[in-house]
């Protein structure tokens, strides 16, 4: 596809946006469209013929029991229906929307089935959200109870006992928000948000913003402090990060519901792409190539080098990522990359800053799959679409945790990468406006998907990437942050995992003898350090400090940085080779697998959150 001035706005001519977005009526695209051509440009001169991406195009029943899987349901139908004890407790814990959410998909399914005839035995969606105890509770939409359980039950447990109080979108959160003071610049973590979006829908409150496009105007968000502290991506478990997970797609898909939006994971025909090298070469394969050289990285060397490389000279440098390298000699150190890279013999001395940059954002346009991924480029796009800002926000949250470790490392680094950039706008002329021009089109315009991704609206799909590109940048650092309320959802489902297993192993005498046994022989080898403390005082342990845990009463004001200065201050053992942003607090066991607390975290508040956590200060894993 060639652009030219053509496709530029005509002069004043207005487009049709959405009124949440910033207005781009007075910014100039000029850099976006001169982006694409260098990107055919540099097309052109590649005479290596790259096999297009296949986007298949499933009926609507594949698509909703591909969505089921990937959420954690697949046992609610086909073959394995009838075994859906474990998708109980997931389920006990979903609001009203999630709730709505896997109705919808469930009901697709049943459809899709009862058309191909299939013999399997097919659940009512009724029956998959019937309550597993008697509750006089309705869901505010009137639809038959759920297993969603309502604040009615004044936060008690189902063996009738009080438990730590677990935050979902309950009728009792509607009444909540509605008297919530909250600024427009406030990000609430504690309510689901497609929770909010159907509270706020027909409220003044959720009225669109509408402003010009400058970098001043977009909204200074915030997170509200949270005494428990915030969870940021890579804070928690593995096991607990699959539920996180499979949350954040329900909850996605939910919002993309209520605000009228429609959400369709894609999925590409696998192709033959290279198996090394380092441009067009799949992240998770290039990883591994890395880090048999270096164990443990995340970050694909070659993008490691690239951004040291541009940063070396100086940011300042006028142009920066605007500024094309030229073309043929961005190809031969490709070329000269390849060869060389991991043999170590490259002669970085020959790559002037501008090709750095080429080749920084030919690495991106040239993985098999988009950096943003297949399955959710659609989903990016469409943020776009959604009626407010802080509604775009939030969905841009959700889509950065549902990516694969490896894009979502990647991603961070980059965006991180061109905030430093843009930190230097007063020299190099950048601004988050002109990066994010830059930028987008080598992320949104996949090569391997065609020029569908634009031809609809061309312009208005410009700018409208553009404006998504922009809020990826200025709010990055919201973006890795696990909502409160996914996070209480987690701990709810493994409070209720674990008194099923207590039940069950109620059942069993055997293993109720052994329970027992195993009991008898712990008290009998406990030494005076691991005695029962006294009720608000907990006692935490610090292997890489010291070889003795230290009791430590609670106050209202404790924080976790204080904890962890405490143990710092002891002069022994390795204290002198570790810093303090190098070690972190931990909450262990009870409602969680394991979470790193940021410093600012209120002990006493957390502690009331999960009184049985075990609390232990240590490096955090890179």
């Amino acid at each position: 596809m060639n652009h030219d001035h053509s496709k530029k706005i005509p002069d004043g001519a207005s487009f049709d946006r959405s009124g949440s977005q910033d207005s781009l009526d007075e910014l100039s695209m000029d850099d976006y469209w001169k982006e694409l051509e260098n990107i055919h440009e540099t097309r052109g001169n590649n005479h290596e013929e790259r096999v297009a991406l296949v986007v298949k195009e499933p009926d609507e029943g594949e698509l909703e029991e591909e969505w089921l899987k990937e959420a954690g349901l697949s046992n609610l139908f086909g073959e394995s229906s009838g075994d859906s004890q474990e998708s109980m407790v997931f389920l006990s814990t979903l609001t009203r929307t999630q709730k709505a959410a896997v109705e919808k998909r469930v009901e697709t399914v049943t459809q899709t089935m009862r058309k191909r005839n299939k013999q399997h035995q097919i659940p009512d969606v009724r029956d998959i959200f019937r309550l597993q105890n008697d509750s006089k509770g309705k869901v505010c939409d009137g639809s038959e109870p759920s297993a969603v359980r309502t604040i009615e039950n004044k936060n008690e447990t189902h063996d009738g006992t009080k438990g730590p109080k677990f935050s979902l979108g309950t009728d009792e959160q509607k009444s909540l928000l509605e008297d919530m003071p909250s600024s427009d610049t406030d990000i609430n973590l504690e309510i689901s948000f497609a929770e909010q979006a159907a509270n706020l829908k027909d409220s003044s409150v959720g009225k669109m913003y509408k402003g010009g496009g400058g970098d001043t105007l977009l909204p200074n968000f915030r997170l509200p402090k949270d005494k428990t502290g915030t969870t940021k991506i890579g804070d928690l478990a593995p096991q607990d990060m699959k539920k996180v997970y499979s949350l954040a797609l329900i909850e996605l898909t939910a919002l993309y519901d209520i605000l009228g939006t429609e959400f369709k994971q894609q999925k590409a025909v696998k192709i033959k792409t290279k198996d090394s090298g380092l441009f067009g070469v799949p992240l998770s394969l290039l990883l591994e190539q890395d880090q048999k050289k270096v164990p443990g990285t995340k970050i694909p060397l070659i993008f490691q080098k690239l951004i040291a490389q541009i940063e070396e000279t100086t940011l300042e440098t006028e142009g920066l990522l605007r500024i094309p390298g030229v073309a043929t000699r961005v190809k031969g150190l490709c070329q000269e990359l390849e060869a060389k890279f991991y043999e170590g013999t490259f002669n970085w001395e020959n790559v002037k800053q501008h090709d750095a940059a080429s080749l920084l954002k030919l690495f991106i346009r040239e993985l098999p799959q988009p950096l943003l991924t297949v399955e959710y480029l659609k989903a990016f796009q469409d943020v776009q679409n959604l009626p407010t800002r802080k509604q775009q926000l939030q969905a841009l949250n959700l889509l950065v945790i549902l990516l694969p470790e490896a894009n979502r490392d990647t991603l961070k680094v980059l965006l991180e990468f061109l905030q430093r950039v843009i930190d230097h706008r007063d020299k190099n002329k950048m601004t988050l406006k002109n990066v994010a021009m830059v930028m987008a089109p080598n992320l949104f315009t996949f090569h391997g998907l065609g020029s569908k991704t634009i031809e609809q609206s061309e312009f208005v799909m410009a700018a409208g990437t553009a404006n998504v590109m922009r809020f990826m940048i200025q709010y990055q650092k919201l973006l890795w942050t696990i909502p409160k309320f996914i996070v209480n959802q987690v701990r709810k489902q493994n409070t209720e995992s674990q008194k099923k297993e207590k039940k069950d192993k109620a059942m069993k005498k055997l293993l109720k003898k052994m329970a027992y046994d195993r009991e008898k022989h712990e008290k009998q080898e406990k030494t005076p350090n691991d005695t029962d403390v006294p009720q608000g005082v907990i006692r935490v342990q610090a292997p890489h400090l010291s070889k003795v845990s230290m009791a430590i009463q609670l106050t209202e004001e404790l924080k976790a940085g204080e904890i962890v200065a405490r143990f710092l201050s002891q002069k022994s053992g390795n204290v002198q080779t570790l810093k303090k942003e190098e070690i972190f607090l931990y909450e262990i066991g009870g409602n969680i697998g394991e979470r790193c607390l940021d410093d600012d975290t209120y002990m006493k508040d957390l502690y009331q959150l999960n009184p049985n956590a075990e609390w232990v200060i240590k490096p955090k894993q890179s």
